[in-house]
């Protein structure tokens, strides 16, 4: 099926796909949300043991636990470490330092680390597009992150919050990576579901050490973190992932991928509207720098893989 016949074809697919975009796009000011009512530790794990269990319930349902030799369950782990629990634990840190609009564009920067670390793990060409792709999402990152003011990042104004977050971006990139390979004879979803029950257990034992048992308990949480762990947990972790791999399966990787430059967009939007955000003009010409390369980016590996 040509892109184009993908796109005429299956509409409710597509809607999932922006369903997701949506989902995934107000999980940062949802995050924000969390970040301010529990410390960063309890709301990572909270917001992953929820989605653990809900994912190991379709696990042991729809494929049982995978047999796998121990070097394979050892890339899962790592992998689980990396894109799961130290991610988590950088989201919710740097959500509770920087504003979530902004912080939400930190996503376009992610296909960027993972092309360039592919390019210097594994060879993978770049081409002059996807170099052009990465300064215009990273130019509009440092922008948005910064306030207009890049400089500041060589005179100490480049706070701790941003920082952080850019340890999202390495972290994913590496989940990315090992994932690629793993995904060679593993289907998705399993792959999701064993990294995310892995990376919740982490974080709970690490939540009962640093916060102790009563930080987890949720009767004493207020309304606002126990509704943004529920729509973490079943929006952006279960319900994003399961509309972005069935978007997969049905259009193919490449169109599926496309609706991720669209996150930053939710992103920015739904933290005006519930977190009530102000757009700068900073923020205006990072995003649009930012989704532009991120665009850029996406089309041109697509096209790349076509050759």
């Amino acid at each position: 099926m040509s892109n184009r016949q993908a796109m005429i074809a299956h509409p409710l697919v597509h809607l999932r796909l922006i369903g997701m975009a949506i989902v995934w796009g107000a999980s940062w000011p949802a995050g924000r949300i969390l970040a301010q009512s529990l410390t960063p530790v309890t709301g990572a794990a909270a917001r992953f043991v929820v989605a653990a269990a809900l994912l190991a319930l379709w696990l042991l349902y729809a494929r049982g636990i995978p047999r796998m030799s121990v070097n394979r369950w050892l890339m899962v782990a790592v992998a689980a470490v990396a894109g799961v629990y130290v991610y988590a634990l950088c989201f919710m840190i740097g959500l509770g330092l920087v504003p979530a609009g902004r912080a939400s564009l930190v996503v376009t920067l992610n296909p960027a680390a993972t092309i360039l670390l592919a390019w210097a793990i594994y060879g993978e060409r770049l081409t002059l597009r996807i170099v052009v792709g990465i300064i215009l999402a990273s130019a509009g990152a440092v922008i948005a992150l910064s306030h207009g003011n890049p400089w500041t990042l060589f005179t100490g104004g480049f706070g701790w919050g941003e920082v952080v977050l850019l340890g999202c971006v390495l972290t994913w990139s590496i989940y990315s990576l090992l994932g690629k390979q793993i995904l060679r004879t593993m289907d998705a979803m399993t792959f999701s579901a064993l990294t995310t029950m892995i990376g919740a257990t982490l974080l709970a034992l690490t939540a009962l050490a640093i916060d102790g048992p009563a930080a987890l308990n949720p009767v004493i949480w207020p309304w606002q973190a126990l509704a943004a762990v529920a729509f973490l947990a079943i929006g952006s972790t279960v319900v994003g992932y399961a509309w972005y791999f069935d978007g997969i399966a049905t259009l193919g990787a490449g169109v599926a991928s496309g609706y991720i430059m669209l996150v930053p967009v939710f992103g920015v939007l739904c933290s005006a509207i519930v977190l009530r955000e102000p757009i700068d003009g900073s923020l205006l010409v990072g995003g649009a720098l930012a989704v532009s390369g991120l665009a850029l980016m996406t089309v041109a590996s697509r096209q790349q893989k076509r050759v």
